[in-house]
């Protein structure tokens, strides 16, 4: 292996686990899936090593807001998380999915009209 390979000869997929659940259940997860989702663990590893690193910026109970709502959206990559802290989304709540319409005015006509 070259030399600047050889550092990543002790990352397992369980000590990425395992450094993930240091931070918390939510980014445990994040970082299992993003292994699971690829056709070789190893190919995950530096994403997973990115998210990881986002804790020294933004701080462990940020980023496991943010890898909780990230895995709400699906969005499984070390750019949407990076996205949600940047921009605060982690301390916002989400807003409810509405079933109802999505506009409510008079002179909507509706699908009552057409029949």
């Amino acid at each position: 292996m070259p030399a600047h390979h050889r550092f990543h000869e002790d990352w397992t997929p369980e000590k990425m686990r395992l450094k993930a659940a240091r931070v918390g259940p939510n980014t445990e997860a994040f970082v299992e899936v993003i292994m699971r989702k690829r056709k070789h663990p190893e190919q995950g590893y530096r994403t997973c090593m990115g998210v990881l690193r986002l804790a020294k910026t933004f701080g462990t109970d940020r980023l496991e807001h943010a890898c909780a709502r990230a895995a709400k959206l699906n969005a499984y990559s070390f750019t949407s998380l990076n996205s949600i802290l940047k921009n605060g989304l982690d301390r916002q709540r989400r807003a409810p999915a509405t079933d109802g319409p999505a506009i409510t005015q008079s002179n909507i006509r509706g699908a009552g009209y057409f029949h």
